[in-house]
């Protein structure tokens, strides 16, 4: 499996002051045997072996090295049921590594309960198989690039996970259990050992911070600054928009304001954007995304939070940004071929995960998209329904790549047209964005709980005819039951 290497982002959250009528209480889980148990698995020779003293991961594809992690963390006993759930912070230290400087460890949850002593490769306790070897693993809820020298820390945003477990929405129990697992390629030096629960020092342990307050339901926040990443809201409103490398209309004007305007009066609740720019000509030497938060704060008087990740993993440049209303629960993002990337971001909407994704796909070789498709939707179906993937795919509707998308989601402008619900400007029947019909809102056919009510095509000429980017956004919207 191809995972990306580390890539330079930026995230930016323009702060305001939520108000709440309920403390937060920070509670840290980090004794042993009580509170959080642990083992490795390994496979291969080892793959019927209890290495329950252990933590450790390695990525190989010979069986007989490659290795996972798993913990569980006593979220049943140590946070009240139905707390609302602000943060969970999972901080790792690494004991030792082996010559890789960075590998990228991904945090997965562990679908079925496992006993500490019995656990392996096989099993989760005596007689009882994993469904699949190696561990049930769930939805990937966070990844960061872990370093090789003792002594590091890393620190893993889990809160969507614990969320749900302290909800009572993984199963029986309310323990939250996870897995690292190597998400680079097999290398003899992919090495990692991290301190244990057990060991004396208690300042290298595996510790969860998680912070929350009252009862989930009964917390109540101002209308401007939410005070989680929750919303109670059933309907979801998905903006689709290329801005033309930060906001270069058809005048060839540079007009931030303009561009953040037609998207605060598509009043979205998560927005996908592509080339937005980053510490380059384009951006002025600034920071495209800093200020479209900013200048959405002005509009629209609400606090927006954003996610950039630069599209070649370079440390400058064009790349896919993801606007939200509310926080993110997590984010993460993916190196595809040929200089593309693809970001992640998931956030809570009337009570479930939505998995939202934003991409740009190769402008020129058809062979290059298809490739980065393959890959997008690789990496799209480690994270759990319900999924939307969103941005820029540079194929018309009848194009292999379209097509290809639509064996595991839907169009949904095709869909809306198709129902009469598809709007777009009396000229343009057919939805064009951009010459063609190029950019796109998918939501997964799994996904059950989000039902499409409508997608616009919007118009955004002046009267003079000037658009503020080169292409139109879309935007769908979802009833989310």
């Amino acid at each position: 499996m191809r995972i990306a290497r580390c890539v330079t982002s930026v995230c930016v959250a323009v702060l305001g002051l939520a108000s709440s009528a309920l403390a937060q209480t920070t509670v840290t889980i980090n004794q042993p045997k009580t509170q959080v148990v642990y083992a490795t698995v390994r496979g291969g020779t080892y793959a019927n072996k209890n290495l329950s003293t252990l933590l450790e991961t390695r990525a190989s594809d010979n069986p007989e090295y490659e290795r996972r992690a798993l913990l569980k963390f006593d979220t049943q006993n140590g946070v009240p049921s139905g707390s609302a759930v602000s943060s969970a912070i999972l901080t790792m230290t690494v004991k030792s590594g082996s010559a890789d400087a960075t590998r990228r460890i991904g945090v997965y949850q562990v679908t079925q309960s496992f006993t500490e002593t019995e656990v392996t490769w096989q099993v989760r306790k005596t007689s009882t198989s994993w469904t699949s070897a190696g561990g049930d693993l769930g939805s990937q809820v966070a990844m960061q690039a872990v370093g090789n020298t003792a002594g590091t820390k890393v620190s893993f945003d889990v809160t969507s996970i614990v969320k749900a477990a302290v909800a009572g929405q993984l199963g029986s129990s309310r323990y939250t259990r996870i897995a690292l697992v190597d998400l680079d390629a097999s290398t003899a030096d992919s090495y990692r050992a991290y301190y244990t629960p057990d060991d004396a020092n208690t300042s290298v342990r595996p510790v969860l911070k998680v912070t929350y307050g009252g009862s989930a339901t009964a917390s109540t926040t101002s209308s401007s600054t939410p005070s989680t990443s929750t919303t109670t809201s059933s309907t979801l409103r998905v903006l689709q928009y290329n801005t033309h490398h930060g906001g270069y209309g058809t005048d060839g004007v540079w007009d931030v304001t303009r561009l953040m305007k037609v998207v605060a009066k598509a009043n979205p609740d998560v927005v996908s954007l592509n080339e937005v720019e980053y510490n380059d000509g384009y951006s002025h030497g600034g920071d495209d995304l800093a200020l479209y938060l900013s200048t959405l704060k002005q509009l629209t008087g609400h606090t927006w939070y954003g996610k950039f990740v630069v599209g070649s993993g370079a440390s400058s440049g064009i790349g896919n940004a993801i606007l939200s209303k509310t926080p993110f629960d997590t984010t993460s993002h993916y190196q595809l071929s040929h200089g593309r990337a693809v970001l992640h971001a998931a956030i809570t909407v009337n009570g479930r995960t939505i998995n939202f994704f934003s991409t740009h796909l190769d402008a020129n070789s058809t062979s290059y998209r298809l490739e980065e498709i393959g890959e997008l939707t690789t990496y799209a179906r480690g994270f759990s329904e319900q999924r939307i993937i969103c941005g820029d795919f540079n194929a018309w509707p009848g194009s292999t790549e379209n097509s290809t998308m639509k064996q595991s989601y839907s169009d949904s402008w095709a869909v809306a047209k198709a129902a009469g619900t598809g709007i777009s400007a009396p000229d343009n029947p057919d939805g064009d964005t951009r010459n063609s019909r190029i950019d796109y809102v998918y939501d997964s056919h799994g996904a059950g709980d989000l039902v499409l009510k409508s997608v616009q095509v919007i118009d955004t000429r002046d009267s003079n005819g000037v658009m503020p980017s080169d292409h139109r956004p879309v935007l769908a919207i979802f009833g989310v039951k």
